[in-house]
């Protein structure tokens, strides 16, 4: 059977995605930067805060912390484990699941989250959004939800937040 010919992309998919990356690089990298220098946090440890911070009683089962922040169950393991020590999480027994572990938020997380919020909500809102016009962002919320759709088959690895949420963390 004749090996088939790969899809190549067409000289206009080749910019697009070439643009795609380098822009997600370029914002990934400069919140990150930012977050480590005016908040000490990495981003990954941030996102966990903020899942926490959103998650009823400020608590959740490891593996579905692990999912929702898009880490694996060791990386996440090994983070949590990190912000045990700084005193920001706290980890206890699952009730139901005697092998399940809680990742638990602390008073101390919180306030280092909420630290670190201002300036991370500024540092997302110039690079991202005032870079754009509504209907660009518009676009953009739309282009994103298809590709995760898409790559995910309708089921995202976290809840929809509604508009007007109050989200102590955002943006992650």
């Amino acid at each position: 059977m004749p090996e088939e010919e790969p899809r190549w992309l067409t000289e206009p998919e080749q910019r697009t995605w070439r643009s795609f990356l380098t822009a997600n690089r370029l914002v990934f990298d400069q919140v990150e930067r930012q977050l480590q220098q005016e908040a000490g946090l990495p981003h990954a440890y941030f996102e966990i805060l903020v899942r926490l911070s959103e998650a009823p009683g400020r608590a959740m089962r490891m593996s579905e912390l692990a999912s929702t922040s898009l880490s694996s169950r060791s990386r996440l393991s090994h983070a949590v484990a990190r912000m045990e020590e700084a005193g920001w999480v706290r980890r206890k027994p699952c009730e139901s699941d005697r092998r399940g572990q809680i990742a638990e938020l602390t008073p101390e997380g919180l306030a280092q989250l909420e630290g670190a919020v201002p300036s991370h909500v500024e540092e997302v809102r110039s690079l991202l959004f005032d870079a754009l016009t509504e209907a660009q962002r518009e676009a953009l919320l739309e282009i994103s939800d298809a590709i995760i759709d898409h790559i995910t088959d309708g089921d995202p690895p976290w809840p929809v937040v509604p508009d007007g949420a109050d989200r102590p963390g955002q943006p992650a």
